[in-house]
């Protein structure tokens, strides 16, 4: 079963505006962000299931987004909510436990928040094990943003926190692969593989060696859909030169285990 463990979507009738209004700088979206499109995309891809993100760039926007995210809920689609710095640990799980939301995304480019921030790290704490969490790591924004996460926040993030259920997106550092292999190695966090426009732009033997050193165990493939086409992201992992064992837990058999599902793949 392969899991896209990185997918957006919103509400058809804003998700037009959404898309432009997140739209990341040197990018061209290649799906529209709706529910229909991303179920045709993962038809055509042969995903089984889509971890679909949510995310509130401001605190009041918080409750309304996570129950958008649980209305997505089914056997194609797992939903990711959205918690805020801005409120109080205990409202953010209070909203999440409301929708039975049991994972967040956390965005700290259109967020603006750090992942350094210790009202960040007060949410963390109450999260212990219950409530995984997947978050962007690297740039894609101004300088200022781009501050807002980096690999060395994600392995002191992973060192205060270890029961966190922690996914780091882009390898651990977006544009940073270099410094992401080197200050993740070792650290006990899972990494996702998207990386807009397309995997296929990094060597793949430098993928395949990272894969390898960091374990395919604690690797989960995601596409970022509607920026990327997962088709084409599947087809990327195929090239690296991996073995069929490490093929099965990237493309599912992990992000299977980080969600607690049943799958065949699981290690």
């Amino acid at each position: 079963m392969i899991i896209d463990a990185h997918a957006h979507v919103w509400p058809d009738k804003i998700a037009h505006a959404a898309l432009a209004g997140n739209r990341l700088p040197g990018l061209q979206a290649r799906g529209d962000g709706t529910v229909g499109g991303l179920m045709a995309d993962m038809s055509a891809s042969g995903v089984s299931l889509s971890c679909c993100l949510g995310i509130a760039n401001q605190a009041r926007h918080v409750d309304r987004v996570n129950e958008f995210v649980a209305s997505l809920r089914s056997p194609e689609r797992f939903g990711f909510g959205t918690v805020h710095v801005e409120l109080s640990p205990e409202e953010n799980l209070a909203s999440l436990r409301r929708h039975g939301v049991t994972a967040v995304k956390i965005h700290p480019l259109f967020q603006n928040f750090a992942l350094d921030d210790p009202r960040l790290w007060a949410i963390f704490e109450a999260f212990g094990s219950e409530i995984a969490v997947i978050t962007h790591v690297g740039e894609g924004g101004s300088p200022e943003a781009n501050a807002l996460s980096n690999p060395r926040m994600i392995r002191d993030i992973a060192r205060q926190f270890p029961q966190l259920r922690l996914m780091a997106c882009h390898f651990g550092g977006y544009k940073l692969f270099d410094d992401a292999r080197e200050i993740l190695s070792g650290v006990d966090v899972v990494l996702e593989t998207s990386w807009p426009p397309s995997l296929a732009t990094l060597r793949p033997e430098v993928v395949r060696r990272l894969i390898r050193d960091h374990g395919a165990e604690r690797i989960v493939f995601g596409s970022d859909w509607p920026m990327t086409s997962p088709a084409e992201e599947i087809a990327a992992i195929d090239a690296l030169g991996l073995s069929d064992d490490e093929v099965k837990l990237v493309l599912g058999g992990t992000m299977a285990r980080m969600l607690d599902l049943p799958s065949h793949w699981r290690a």
